[in-house]
């Protein structure tokens, strides 16, 4: 999903983390009772947490349910927001416990208990779903659940437990509605966060309003928000110019995105760098004609970053040479080491040793939604085929469709784009390229595994930068992904609606509660 954009904010709003009573949502500056409306093309797999693990179902997810923790805008940290504390205990990265605050009600009216937390972990794990967080809580061993105190106890050291908690599979669900070993397939929401879901139409939109009994780190109630999705950036983009929406994010075109000012009349722009990056994925297993490590390397040697950059996105994106990108530790430019300069000799060499028949065959798959991916499918087909040396059948598929592709081991190749789950080089790792992760390459290597465990007892996040470089040159080597590009992030709001600086910031956190009308 999973959704990482370290950045200095143009203003900060001022939270205060410790508080233990939690607030009441409070009135927003104005307040007329119409739905501020916010394009994206972005889609929900899922209403349900333990079913989802993509950036625009973790989007809502943000504001229907609660986490134990979240961020501030512009924080880096995990603060309380349904807990009122959460600590490791006393020389321990194995357990960890928060307190629940007192007074949260779901819907039903039911008052919120640990036990409620303990089953909506339980759950994730349990359900274990091929496009669910279950791999995020690969280290959480049990948890224990009595009155308002929550433990988890982790099969490991794992310092990263905070960030993990404060994401969507930390969601909190009632567990009188929530099959504990099944997906919900209704369209209901049973949350305590800042808004509840009154109208859902799959593929199209949700209809938010704000929830009066919310408590927890948010202390200022937004207008009521209506969530429209677009199939691509062109129809998004029609809406933002026929004023059907008044904020559009994730993603307007790339040649639109390119011309944006923020000096623009009649509009606010808000851009800023980002760490959402996308990767083009490999089926490693054996019968596949990518299992050959030889081989994902020939591609390696064909792929030229800076054209797509620069013809595909219009500059909107930066090459990427790094499987965590920049502004992160443990950044590095390993593939750019390996890989310096396009090379279609080097790329032959490695072929011919590895006795493959050329041109290699195989099958190229992305997620319709966006003119530029589908462009960039061509693109990438057309310098790889421009050796000789490969054959490409390229695909498009819709999301849902094309998860299930990947995550079953339907597609030889797949690019998809990587919004990070938490403001960590963690997220970049385990979920994409330890064994049974996220991206069900097949892909496994113990070397790999250990980096990946090895990072996480370090409290001290900066000590774990050595882990991360050393694992990034076994990734060059072994090339299960190719890092491709790294993002900006752009929010777009007409004159009359405020706060779009503070509805993303990298932290996996959309803030639809920041939107304003003024």
């Amino acid at each position: 999903m999973r959704s990482i954009r370290m950045r200095i904010l143009l203003a900060v709003l001022v939270l205060t983390a410790a508080a233990v009573g939690g607030w009441q949502l409070l009135p927003s500056g104005q307040d007329n009772g119409k739905s501020i409306v916010v394009g994206t093309t972005d889609s929900v797999t899922s209403l349900d947490p333990a079913g989802a693990y993509d950036a625009g179902s973790w989007a809502l997810f943000s504001n229907v349910y609660q986490s134990l923790l979240t961020y501030e805008p512009g924080g880096i940290q995990p603060v309380p927001d349904a807990a009122t504390s959460c600590a490791f205990d006393a020389g321990s990265l194995t357990t960890y416990r928060c307190t629940l605050r007192e007074g949260m009600t779901f819907p039903s009216g039911r008052h919120v208990t640990a036990q409620d937390v303990k089953f909506s972990f339980d759950r994730v794990k349990k359900i274990n779903s091929d496009v669910g967080p279950a791999a995020l809580l690969s280290t959480l061993a049990s948890v224990d659940a009595q009155g308002l105190k929550v433990t988890f106890h982790l099969a490991s050291p794992d310092a990263t437990w905070p960030f993990k908690v404060a994401t969507g599979a930390g969601s909190i669900v009632d567990s009188e509605r929530y099959p504990a070993d099944a997906l919900r397939t209704d369209s209901g929401v049973d949350g305590t966060g800042p808004y509840t879901l009154t109208a859902y139409d799959k593929g199209s939109s949700a209809q938010l309003a704000p929830n009066s009994h919310y408590k927890g780190a948010a202390k200022t109630a937004g207008d009521p928000v209506e969530l429209r999705y677009y199939e691509d950036p062109k129809a998004l983009n029609a809406a933002w110019e026929a004023k059907e929406v008044q904020v559009a994010t994730r993603q307007l075109p790339p040649d639109v995105l390119s011309g944006l000012n923020p000096s623009d009349p009649g509009k606010r722009v808000s851009e800023a760098d980002s760490s959402d990056i996308r990767n083009l994925y490999f089926n490693t297993r054996k019968g596949s004609p990518l299992h050959d490590t030889r081989v994902r390397r020939a591609v390696a040697w064909l792929i030229d970053r800076e054209r797509l950059a620069g013809t595909v996105y219009d500059g909107t994106v930066d090459p990427l040479y790094s499987l965590i990108p920049t502004g992160l530790v443990g950044h590095t430019t390993s593939f750019f080491d390996a890989y310096p300069t396009r090379d279609a000799d080097k790329a032959r060499e490695l072929l011919t040793e590895a006795g493959v028949e050329l041109p290699v065959r195989f099958t190229y798959g992305y997620g319709t939604g966006s003119g530029a991916v589908a462009q960039e499918a061509k693109e990438i087909k057309r310098q790889l085929e421009a050796s000789g040396l490969f054959k490409v059948t390229v695909k498009g598929y819709e999301w849902t469709d094309f998860q299930k592709r990947w995550a079953t081991g339907k597609l030889d190749a797949y690019a998809v784009g990587w919004v990070a789950d938490y403001p960590d080089p963690d997220t970049f790792a385990g979920p994409l390229v330890g064994s049974d992760g996220t991206m069900n390459t097949g892909y496994s290597s113990k070397a790999v595994d250990h980096l990946i465990k090895t990072s996480q007892q370090y409290a001290d996040r900066g000590r774990s930068a050595e882990d991360f470089r050393s694992l990034q040159e076994d990734i060059a080597e072994d090339v299960p992904v190719i890092p491709l590009w790294q993002s900006k992030e752009y929010v777009v709001t007409s004159e009359d609606v405020g706060g779009g600086q503070y509805l993303t910031d990298g932290s996996g956190v959309f803030r639809l509660w920041s939107l304003n009308w003024i």
